[in-house]
């Protein structure tokens, strides 16, 4: 089959596409015919060696880890899914023709393959991070980066808890954070100000996706840093915040996701699509930020 590789860290010209062996699920995971794979800043990050300290690479690598497609083969003890059965979820090596997930969810008939490719990871960091601190209705939260995948599903998710979101984003995606949901406000000098007078105090937690060194006005505008927690900066422990890097219950919130999808509540748009072969281009993407939705690798075309 045909699959992304790579032969060291390095930049987006390190993936080739490659004949690559077919892989097989273990128990209680599934092989999907991949349809589309979601792009996440963690590909390009592993890619280039930043975590290789935490998450080291034995060579030749594959990479991705979002994917939706077609469920060809299940492993020993799956029970809730058939072969033939379109699922989105979670596993790894997806930038591929056959993938295996670790956790999926059934793919809703009216989200395209696409979108439902971009929504696995993001969906379940969103909710394990609101779970970590604890969100409900009628709080007021702040996401520093909102209008990427991650922080497009938290908007959506903690407004069907019934909280009030206040994101972070360029002015070239403050209308589409309000038609997720969300009060936009601009980054950088002066958030403190600008959020305290959208609320009338402060806010009951904040929440930093982009890792743009926000944690202390974070902290000044939640009044105590411990409710503050990052995804993307960990040095925020220094300035007494939270840092959150994996764990959760994905299979829950994948399950969550496609609930509010055929609900009406939850849509994260695709925002640019590449070929399997332009892979470097979309880590490249990706890793440039500053879109509205999601970043897909489309492997096989929807008919």
């Amino acid at each position: 089959m045909k699959g992304i590789r790579y032969h060291r860290y390095g930049g987006p010209e390190v993936l080739e596409l490659a004949e690559v062996p077919e892989p097989h699920p273990g128990p209680g995971q599934i092989r999907i015919a991949v349809h589309a794979a979601g792009v996440n800043g963690m590909d390009w990050k592993v890619r280039a060696g930043h975590l290789r300290d935490f998450a080291p690479v034995t060579f030749p690598a594959g990479t991705g880890l979002d994917a939706a497609g077609i469920v060809d083969k299940v492993g020993p003890g799956v029970e809730d899914v058939e072969i033939g059965t379109a699922v989105f979820g979670t596993g790894a090596r997806t930038y591929a023709e056959y993938a295996v997930l670790t956790a999926w969810a059934n793919k809703p008939d009216q989200l395209g393959f696409a979108e439902a490719a971009g929504f696995g990871v993001p969906v379940a960091t969103a909710q394990r991070i609101l779970d970590q601190l604890d969100v409900v209705a009628g709080q007021t939260i702040l996401i520093s980066g909102a209008s990427g995948g991650v922080g497009s599903a938290m908007v959506q998710f903690a407004t069907a808890r019934g909280a009030r979101v206040i994101g972070t984003a360029s002015a070239a995606n403050h209308a589409y954070l309000e038609r997720l949901g969300a009060i936009p406000t601009v980054y950088g000098d002066g958030l403190v100000d600008r959020v305290r007078a959208l609320t009338g105090d402060g806010v009951d937690a904040a929440f930093d996706i982009a890792g743009s060194g926000v944690i202390p006005e974070l902290a000044t505008v939640t009044g105590n840093a411990a409710k503050v927690l990052s995804i993307a900066d960990f040095s925020a422990g220094e300035h007494g915040a939270q840092v959150s890097s994996g764990g959760g219950d994905r299979r829950a919130a994948l399950a969550e996701a496609a609930r509010l999808v055929e609900a009406g509540a939850l849509h994260i748009p695709v925002a640019s699509t590449f070929d399997l072969a332009q892979a470097a281009d979309a880590q490249t993407t990706n890793e440039t930020g500053h879109v509205a939705g999601r970043t897909v690798i489309v492997v096989r075309q929807e008919r």
